[in-house]
């Protein structure tokens, strides 16, 4: 079976999303990916994205790598998030690539990033490196919307961030940035470069910057939800 296939039609309302996501609350990495006909890697080092493609096949996930949320028809985007024993997220959650150029005019409302996290399936996976990941269960899942107060964090440190991209400050940038959201960069390697703005206005190379949910922002909305 390969990546671009699903084993189930895409769900038709949220409700069979998040019925269809709890049936596999519990499930094992092995459970699945044995039912599914996948191999099961040594471990997630070369194939980060394994887990997420993985539950992708299960949920009917059709968006794949387009720039639309994964359950395109629903607008739900899906987020697994790895778990310690005590459910704290363990990373930090990558959100989106972010554009480096052609930003005038660019609002919160609009953007990217609120689109994508506008709803989102989180699917908890535990995380803990001691445990071998055909033995790693799947937690159970979270349909979310920000709060109005997770939103103006939220927009708050993008507003920040995208003016220090608007401004040629990019470079300046660090993970330190942002309460909630951080920029950082995002690249297989040091030689994929992408055009972006530089101090003087002039066109400069740099890495690619992808937006990242910090675990400020995760840890509490996971700690809500399984009332920690």
């Amino acid at each position: 079976m390969t990546g671009d296939m699903t084993l189930f039609p895409p769900p038709k309302s949220e409700q069979a999303l998040l019925e269809r996501a709890q049936a596999l609350a519990g499930c094992s990495m092995e459970e699945l990916a044995t039912r599914a006909g996948i191999a099961i890697p040594r471990d997630l080092r070369r194939d980060k994205g394994w887990v997420g493609m993985l539950l992708e096949l299960w949920l009917g996930a059709c968006a794949g790598s387009k720039a639309e949320p994964d359950f395109a028809d629903l607008g739900v985007e899906l987020k697994t998030i790895p778990i310690d024993g005590q459910g704290r997220p363990l990373e930090t959650t990558f959100v989106c690539v972010a554009p480096l150029t052609g930003n005038t005019g660019v609002v919160w409302q609009t953007s990217h990033v609120r689109h994508k996290l506008s709803r989102v399936l989180w699917m908890p996976v535990e995380g803990d490196r001691a445990i071998p990941l055909a033995q790693r269960r799947i937690g159970s899942p979270i349909l979310w919307s920000p709060t109005p107060e997770e939103e103006q964090l939220l927009q708050r440190d993008w507003e920040e961030l995208m003016d220090f991209i608007v401004l040629g400050q990019i470079e300046r940038i660090t993970a330190r940035h942002g309460e909630v959201l951080q920029l950082r960069p995002k690249a297989a390697n040091s030689k994929a470069l992408t055009k972006a703005i530089g101090e003087h206005g002039q066109p400069i190379m740099t890495l690619p910057r992808g937006f990242y949910l910090k675990k400020t922002f995760t840890a509490p909305l996971l700690a809500r939800h399984f009332l920690l």
